[in-house]
């Protein structure tokens, strides 16, 4: 069952997008990065409290994803993207992202904080971000 409204061509743009953003971090770091879109679907709290569907979510601007907003967003899905989107889609959670609202992509090590969020780990090349559960109880 998902855990937001979705359409097929949703779910390919969330592949498009975990693919974007991680296909050099493998299938799990493809996850997490759909983890944290779906968490922005759901969130209804800080920059997301309009983001009700995955196309809002995958085109929010300002504050949205960087392969989005610098144009590496242009691949096609393809069939294993399509099915870890469809992963998220149903609820799959994936540490460190299973409440995180971010991601970055450090020169260093991960900060403990960034824009005042908690950093819940790092996998590969990213490190993930969640807001504390009283200001975002709806990712939890």
């Amino acid at each position: 069952m998902a855990v937001v409204p979705y359409n097929e061509e949703e779910v390919k743009l969330l592949a498009r997008l975990i693919r974007a953003e991680a296909e050099g971090d493998g299938n799990l770091g493809m996850l997490l990065v759909g983890n944290v879109g779906i968490n922005r679907v759901r969130a209804d709290c800080l920059d997301f409290k309009d983001i009700r569907s995955i196309e809002r979510m995958v085109f929010q601007s300002p504050g949205g994803f960087e392969a989005v907003q610098k144009g590496y967003f242009y691949q096609r899905a393809r069939q294993n993207e399509i099915n870890l989107a469809r992963k998220v889609i149903a609820g799959n959670r994936y540490h460190p992202a299973e409440v995180a609202l971010w991601f970055f992509k450090p020169v260093g090590d991960c900060p403990a904080t960034w824009y005042n969020q908690y950093n819940s780990g790092r996998y590969k090349s990213h490190c993930f971000y969640f807001p504390v559960y009283s200001v975002c109880p709806s990712v939890y």
